[in-house]
């Protein structure tokens, strides 16, 4: 008999069951308008008692517990006056308080702007000025990132003294005069873009996203409870914060909460925590895979998540006794969403036949400005089947609607208009994708992130797989950068590398992967890749240092027609006068 975790795909009528799970968990959500999230966790609290919901380094929770401690912190804003609307921003790093906090905080209808706990300055700034909130509630141990900020709100600190006050109060079910009417189409949550090209934006998450998003997860993962989470995703990102998490505990299963990823600790906390999901991020697969750290036994039957390449997709499954991997996309502010339940390498997901009245995707052409390319008609014009186009959503009801940011002038640049026809309207993701004739996306690039070079148009996400398959590299950075007297941007690569890196063989192997148009100009060897903290790479600042040899202490290497050779300063004088072509 072949091993559980042979590599294969799910066969249709197994894939056909996971959608349909996901249809039934979700079907009667529109029907009770008032039973948000928070009041199901209270059903669960009834329904499950003592079984665990939640382990932290910090505190545990069970599932009664947590649905106690959530009516404590609804207590609490109303002895605040917190009014139905108001908003509170949480900074705070992953534990078990998170969650009960924004549950309870949001079941008396105010709406929580999740923070990132990394940010400070400007960023941290912006990010409490657009929600402009009336209470920030902060964990002590980040008390220093308020330093000097300006705000009317009022500050509370979360530490030994306020627990003190939240554990004093009654953790029964809210009585009637205590409740407040909230409803599905009323604002949970405020969730921050990543802020990889400027300063975050905030994304409104209504309770009936809330509702939509953990149950259809749930139908998706086939949750039950037996099963433990592993989560060491951030807790104000979608994912992390709210997604995976609520699924798991809809079933009466637990969520593991670590505050950061750490490859080295990463099996062995899984062995121990008994964990049976892992909830990824594609980086994080790759910084596993190129780890040495042997892994131990574990009880892992699926990792869930998006960005994982096909390359590192098979190696770690194989690698790492993976039965299933759940591939999907999804956006916060998205109004769609892809799931790849075959389980077919490097594909981020399938409409099925029966579904695809519920999701208006399509892939558009794009002219050299980024903008939608329109046809005669003025309208906007299809990708061809194998051709890279920008994914878009068609707005309508229920989870197909879009709610846009709390930046009235950024919601409206999300929405194309006039899109097929007169009147129509579409979110933009930004994300350029392909189909195959199957019908599988693949994620392609981000729309900014790509560059044109050689009349052609580069996708950094492809060039950065050709160089992690080389030996030695642990992961790539691409972007585009100005040559000055040549046309477009070329291609250049930081490169975080190790011990078996050989530069010498690096440009055969991206001549046998890459066209020639493709392959990067020039390159810099970096010590390490800066990152978000949700694992998507930094290229502002890369692309902006170029690559002057004066001004970068990094190695730094030109192609020079035959092999990578060092860039000092009288190559650079003379690529920067403009008399080089390439």
């Amino acid at each position: 008999m072949s091993p559980a975790w042979k590599i294969a795909t799910a066969p249709e009528h197994s894939a056909s069951k996971t959608w349909l799970r996901a249809l039934e968990m979700t079907a009667r959500i529109d029907a009770a308008p008032e039973r948000i999230f928070p009041l199901v966790i209270e059903e669960l609290g009834a329904r499950f008692g003592d079984a665990p919901a939640l382990f932290s380094p910090s505190e545990n929770f069970s599932h009664a517990g947590l649905a106690g401690r959530t009516n404590q912190y609804a207590r609490w804003a109303l002895g605040q006056g917190i009014a139905k609307g108001d908003t509170i921003c949480l900074l705070m790093p992953n534990r078990g308080e998170y969650l009960a906090i924004w549950l309870g905080l949001t079941r008396i209808g105010a709406v929580v702007a999740l923070i990132n706990t990394h940010l400070s300055g400007e960023g941290l700034a912006n990010c409490i000025t657009v929600a402009a909130p009336k209470h920030i509630m902060v964990d002590t141990r980040l008390d220093a990132a308020l330093d000097g900020l300006e705000t009317n709100a009022i500050v509370w600190r979360h530490g030994p003294g306020f627990l003190e006050l939240i554990a004093a109060l009654p953790d029964a079910p809210l009585t009637a005069s205590e409740r407040r009417t909230v409803t599905l189409s009323d604002p949970a949550l405020l969730i921050y873009t990543s802020g990889t090209t400027g300063l975050p934006k905030a994304a409104f998450v209504s309770h009936h996203r809330v509702m939509m998003w953990t149950h259809w997860f749930a139908g998706m993962m086939d949750a039950g409870g037996d099963d433990r989470l592993y989560n060491c995703l951030p807790m104000y990102h979608s994912v992390g914060g709210v997604v995976a998490s609520g699924a798991v505990l809809l079933a009466g299963g637990a969520v593991i909460l670590r505050e950061k990823f750490s490859a080295s600790a990463f099996w062995n906390d899984v062995a121990q925590s008994g964990a049976t999901i892992f909830q990824y991020i594609g980086e994080l697969c790759r910084y596993l895979l190129k780890s040495d750290a042997a892994p131990a036994p574990h009880s892992l039957r699926l990792i869930c998540g998006n960005g994982l390449s096909a390359d590192v997709w098979q190696a770690f499954q194989a690698r790492f006794h993976i039965p299933q991997v759940l591939e999907f996309y999804a956006a916060t502010e998205g109004n769609f969403s892809l799931y790849n339940a075959e389980g077919k390498a490097g594909a981020i997901g399938r409409v099925p036949g029966f579904l695809k009245h519920r999701f208006g995707i399509a892939l558009i052409k794009q002219g050299p400005d980024g903008e939608a390319s329109r046809g005669p008609d003025g309208f906007c014009q299809r990708v061809a089947t194998g051709e890279a186009g920008e994914a878009i959503g068609r707005i309508a009801g229920g989870a197909a609607r879009f709610e846009g940011y709390s930046d009235a002038a950024a919601t409206a640049r999300k929405i194309l208009r006039n899109v097929f026809q007169s009147g129509d309207a579409y979110v933009r993701t930004g994300d350029l994708m392909r189909q195959d004739a199957a019908g599988f996306y693949y994620f392609v690039d981000r729309l900014g992130d790509t560059f044109r070079w050689k009349g052609e148009n580069v996708a950094t996400t492809e060039v950065a797989a050709a160089l992690a398959a080389y030996p030695g590299i642990i992961a790539a950075n691409v972007y585009g950068v100005a040559v000055p007297g040549n046309d477009g941007k070329a291609g250049m690569a930081a490169i975080e590398a190790g011990e078996k890196f050989a530069l010498p063989g690096l440009k055969a192997h991206l001549a046998s992967r890459l066209p020639a148009y493709a392959r990067p100009l020039f390159l810099r060897l970096v010590p390490s890749l800066e990152v978000t903290e949700t694992f998507k790479q930094k290229k502002q600042h890369l692309a902006a240092e170029g690559f002057d040899p004066s001004a970068i202490a990094d190695d730094l290497f030109a192609d020079d027609g035959e092999s990578y050779v060092t860039l000092d300063a009288p190559l650079y004088a003379r690529i920067s006068s403009g008399l080089m072509r390439f």
